[in-house]
């Protein structure tokens, strides 16, 4: 196995990470914003003012495609913080979004494709896999 594969575990191998715990709130608005709040806890489940309380927002928005859930994560020290900074947070996420498909998109232009050679997705067979070239009814010597 190489050191760029993920490691894998077996069942019996996996831990909680007891000195990584956390308590998860969730606040929304019946809308269109959803506030995760992850409240760093101790194993007995009192607060660990060691640690910072990690913010989250999300949303889901509508598209051509249908329903694209967004997620993202908000530098704030409290609820209301959170609250104000929802918006600005979700505006980045959706253009980094944007930016990312944007870049696929790019990708799959400049991609070369090789005329007669395999399809994306043909498991290898030219012409679709049909035989005479991939034309129905043949079309090629028989």
């Amino acid at each position: 196995m190489s050191s760029d594969e993920p490691q894998v575990q077996e069942i019996q191998e996996v831990r909680v990470d007891v000195a990584n715990l956390y308590r998860e709130e969730v606040y929304t608005d019946l809308r269109v914003a959803t506030i995760r709040v992850l409240v760093p806890v101790k194993l007995d489940g009192s607060h660990d003012a060691s640690r910072e309380t990690l913010f989250s927002g999300q949303t889901t928005l509508l598209s051509q495609a249908g329903p694209l859930p967004v997620e993202c994560a908000i530098e704030a020290k409290s609820l209301q913080e959170a609250a104000a900074k929802f918006p600005q947070a979700m505006k980045e996420a959706v253009d980094r979004l944007i930016e990312e498909a944007r870049e696929i998109r790019r990708r799959e232009a400049s991609r070369i494709v090789v005329p007669g050679g395999p399809l994306p997705g043909a498991g290898g067979l030219r012409g679709g896999g049909m035989p005479g070239g991939g034309i129905l009814g043949g079309g090629g010597p028989r």
